[in-house]
């Protein structure tokens, strides 16, 4: 093959193209409707080089499960290739998180699937039994039957048209219908039966049969129609604002929010934020995981309560009543704003605290995610070792420093005991309708 041809080829084809520009570093550019964008979410193109190429474009790298890739939907799209490439590097979870925001609910390059994709476009690997060979020689589509040679058809044909005039057309090979091995079938079954679909959050929710809830509505429909009625002599009671009043009025239900980093390297974790707080022990997140582990909790829960027993304050302002005389106030613990989701619309309205171990990615899917406006909203705090150095990204942050001893673990009791008394300072000053009285 020439190099003019094979240059040729590398452009048109899209899983080429960018194996091109990945191998020489050259920078990917996003485009809608032929101007520069900086979203892929929004672009409608993607610049490989001297190639303008949708991003839905179906590659030649067939999805897991598909023996006869043959359909554009066996195959991944353009973009799903480039986003295993772009986010090689993310955590699982992150990655096809990731991959929602930009559009792909479905259709994505899977965790595991994600490394193959990336050695390829990468040229550690030569080739990959998932692509589909690429015919450069021919402009024939996959799957067309060869045609004979002019000499093979002319010795083949000519007798047997003066032997049988009344040949069809149905003996071409073209024409004729294909019959499946049924060894092959059996084997097929066999693996059917055996496949494990992957699923995620998104595609169990969708469902897969139609469901009719016209028969719920109309019993129901009756009981609706009654309670909108106003009977007789019923005085009209006007609706309460929202706002604090009315949050006091539902404090009962309420409960103070707490929102610590899911960053595996912060200091408190889902691990060991229940000892920590409840217990006033520091155990280190490894050891709190390898002893759940063991008592066969080997992940995490996304919601940990807290059961404090609030010491209330005298007029000087010091906690002179006996511990046991105070209010037991319940706080909740999570570690992503999906989890905080399961509170309900007015979730952040409850959030008192949040700790960071100063990294402002932790921020990006929260209500506000800029640390200078979040804390201005809730009480940060940074909670870092004792003999740590200051971080000087967090001058700025409104935060307040919680600093833990490495190894004198008799003083965790009076390091817990100030971080209580800061969240009650603030909480009482910012939504004392959290607070029991």
């Amino acid at each position: 093959m020439s190099h003019s041809t094979m240059s040729m080829t590398m452009t048109s084809d899209a899983l080429l193209a960018l194996r091109q520009v990945v191998k020489s570093k050259s920078p990917i550019t996003y485009l809608s409707n032929n101007e520069p964008t900086s979203m892929l979410l929004n672009a409608t193109h993607l610049s490989l080089g001297s190639v303008s190429l949708p991003k839905s474009t179906p590659t030649r790298y067939s999805k897991p499960g598909v023996p006869n890739a043959a359909s554009p939907s066996d195959f991944y799209t353009l973009e799903a290739i480039y986003l295993a490439w772009l986010l090689r590097d993310a955590p699982g979870a992150e990655y096809m998180k990731q991959a929602r925001e930009n559009g792909l609910t479905v259709g994505f390059v899977s965790v595991t699937e994600r490394k193959n994709v990336v050695d390829w476009l990468e040229g550690k690997v030569a080739d990959s039994d998932r692509i589909k060979p690429l015919d450069t020689d021919s402009t024939t589509p996959p799957g067309t039957p060869s045609r004979p040679s002019p000499a093979a058809h002319a010795s083949s044909s000519t007798p047997k048209r003066a032997a049988r005039p009344n040949t069809t057309d149905l003996e071409s090979p073209s024409k004729r219908r294909y019959v499946p091995d049924s060894h092959d079938l059996e084997v097929v079954k066999r693996i059917q039966v055996d496949e494990v679909e992957l699923r995620d959050r998104n595609t169990v929710l969708r469902g897969v049969k139609p469901n009719n809830f016209s028969a719920l509505l109309s019993s129901y429909s009756e009981k609706l129609k009654k309670s909108r009625e106003t009977k007789p002599g019923a005085v009209s009671v006007p609706t309460p604002s929202t706002g604090p009043p009315m949050q006091a009025r539902k404090a009962r239900n309420m409960f103070p929010i707490i929102m610590i980093s899911s960053s595996p390297t912060a200091l408190i974790t889902m691990y060991n934020v229940k000892r920590f707080l409840q217990e006033s022990v520091f155990e280190a997140s490894a050891s709190a995981r390898e002893r759940a582990a063991s008592a066969g909790n080997p992940r995490a829960e996304d919601v940990i309560h807290i059961d404090r027993r609030r010491t209330p304050p005298t007029v000087s302002g010091t906690a002179s009543a006996p511990p046991s005389s105070g209010a037991i106030q319940r706080y909740f613990v999570v570690d992503s704003t999906d989890a905080l989701q399961k509170f309900g619309a007015d979730a952040w309205e409850r959030v008192v605290c949040v700790m960071t171990t100063g990294q402002v990615w932790q921020f990006r899917p929260y209500k506000w995610s800029d640390p200078r406006t979040l804390f201005h909203h809730v009480k940060g705090i940074y909670v870092t070792w004792s003999n740590d150095p200051p971080n000087p990204k967090i001058k700025d942050w409104n935060v307040t420093e919680l600093k833990i001893d490495p190894h004198r673990r008799h003083i965790d009791k009076s390091v817990v005991a100030h971080f209580w008394k800061i969240i009650d300072d603030w909480t009482s000053a910012n939504k004392p309708w959290l607070l029991k009285s």
